[in-house]
């Protein structure tokens, strides 16, 4: 059963997906792509609420996610988002993409079948700016170094001065792309997921 929200003046709404519709579909891809999804569930609500505590919601207008997969933490942006934001998804997995396309409906959501180091040509195409957030989860250890390097360095430069690269990862190999070229990057650990998981706020 989905549910539904208003949006702004509420003569727009939302539909979101249940979760039952989502875990059923991370399973098959799981079970097809383990080394694509790194983890035999999605985040926890604990630490999704974690990842985006560092947004500041009321002056967020483009925010950018890479890998939603079934679109649990996307669901939460949404939410949380002002109306005249813009949330753009990156997402390899052709089913999954398809599946965010079809059962998120909100007239502030992108869905993109491309890969992450294609954020600045996207946004050009798009007419948009510098991001103000990037949300990542995307397994940067199980990536080649090169493809590693190029989303790095394609998330830097599409987020505006004092923007957040917000990255949750089952390994600490992200940090190995983050200090070079990110001004600040601190993180946290969430013990309460499966796996833990490590959390880093990069800013630039």
């Amino acid at each position: 059963m989905e549910r539904a929200a208003a949006i702004g003046s509420g003569r727009l709404e939302r539909r979101f997906p249940s979760r039952r519709e989502q875990m059923a579909l991370f399973a098959r891809e799981f079970l097809k792509h383990p080394k694509m999804l790194g983890s035999v569930v999605p985040s926890s609500r604990r630490m999704t609420e974690r990842l985006l505590a560092p947004v500041d919601w009321a002056k967020a207008r483009l925010i950018v996610e890479y890998g939603p997969g079934i679109g649990n933490i996307s669901v939460e942006v949404l939410r949380r988002m002002h109306p005249d934001a813009r949330l753009v998804l990156f997402e390899l997995n052709a089913d999954f993409a398809a599946f965010l396309r079809s059962r998120i409906r909100d007239p502030r959501l992108i869905v993109m079948h491309r890969s992450a180091a294609d954020i600045g040509a996207v946004l050009a195409d798009h007419g948009f700016g510098l991001a103000d957030v990037v949300i990542s989860g995307i397994p940067f250890s199980t990536m080649p170094e090169a493809v590693a390097n190029k989303i790095a360095d394609a998330t830097r430069d599409a987020l505006r001065p004092g923007g957040r690269f917000l990255v949750y990862q089952f390994s600490p190999k992200v940090a190995d792309y983050l200090a070079p070229r990110f001004g600040k990057v601190e993180t946290a650990f969430e013990p309460l997921n499966i796996p833990p998981a490590r959390l880093y706020t990069a800013t630039r």
